[in-house]
């Protein structure tokens, strides 16, 4: 662990479990290119002004607003304009969207909620990925991020991006992997290509697998259990149906393919190998059962 980390021991190497914590209130994204300096937080608005608007206007709505850069590029792109992405990372068929605005009122936001392509972008066939590198929210970010994003970019061109927070910084280095909204933490570059690959090929890795962005953390949880035990890998073959909860047991009916579970989880907590100096516990999941459900028998009426 570096002097300059005050993250319990074990967090930046896959030793502390990650499941099932990535950010959940995060469905929809606005990515914004700025390679100038970044705020601590954002929502603070000490940005340029068109910047600092866009960032507001998706604020208001719900969208999660990212700050981007090309990894080791600090220069201003030569092109006019704002250079932005969108994501819609809700339900079965997410998309990705690239554009060029001259400013604010160019790129029409409520398009995205409704879950329609704004008209001044065009979808991308490709996937991104986004490595947390932002040293003012926290160092073991740029520590950590900055070298593997630029790994990252060198294997995988145009499509890597640095980024501002993402939350769970205890987890650098974070990768994100849009329109799904996959969180990945803890990674080395071996562990980012191995699942930036996988991605690319429509699949799920666990190894250092924090969850899908915007589910609440314990269908996170279920969702994990449920491709422990199946094998399953296919980004959109697995899916939460429904869940409910009673007190900190959570019990959600989870979707694999053609098959359903019972997965039953409740939190569980965690305690870093940081000896006596170290008293934060760090908060998983537990699973308590899983059950594979019979599938629906429907009546068939007899002809007459």
């Amino acid at each position: 662990m570096a002097r300059s980390c005050d993250h319990p021991a074990g967090c930046h190497t896959g030793a502390v479990p990650t499941m099932a914590s990535a950010t959940v209130g995060a469905r929809l994204w606005l990515l914004i290119e700025y390679p100038g300096p970044w705020p601590s937080h954002l929502e603070s608005l000490a940005l340029p002004g068109p910047i600092a608007e866009l960032v507001q206007r998706a604020l208001d709505r719900g969208i999660r607003p990212q700050l981007i850069r090309r990894p080791g590029r600090r220069t201003r792109p030569r092109d006019q304009g704002l250079h932005v992405l969108v994501a819609y990372a809700a339900g079965e068929n997410p998309w990705l969207a690239r554009g060029v605005v001259a400013g604010p009122d160019d790129l029409d936001l409520d398009a995205l909620v409704a879950g329609v392509v704004p008209e001044s972008c065009i979808l991308e066939d490709e996937p991104v990925f986004l490595v947390c590198t932002h040293a003012k929210r926290n160092a073991c970010c740029a520590r950590i991020g900055l070298p593997l994003a630029r790994f990252l970019a060198e294997n995988l061109p145009d499509r890597v991006w640095e980024t501002s927070h993402v939350g769970g910084d205890r987890y650098a280095a974070n990768l994100v992997c849009l329109p799904h909204g996959i969180f990945y933490g803890s990674m080395s570059q071996a562990a980012a290509l191995t699942a930036a690959n996988a991605y690319r090929s429509g699949e799920v890795i666990l190894d250092r697998y924090r969850g899908r962005a915007g589910i609440p953390e314990p269908s996170q949880a279920a969702e994990h259990f449920a491709r422990a035990h199946s094998g399953e890998r296919s980004v959109g073959a697995v899916a939460v149906e429904s869940s409910r909860s009673d007190g900190d047991v959570t019990e959600a009916i989870v979707r694999c393919g053609d098959v359903r579970f019972q997965v039953v989880v409740e939190p569980s907590a965690f305690t870093p190998p940081c000896g006596t100096a170290c008293a934060e516990t760090i908060t998983t999941y537990r699973l308590v059962s899983l059950d594979r459900l019979a599938p629906v028998q429907y009546a068939t009426p007899a002809l007459t």
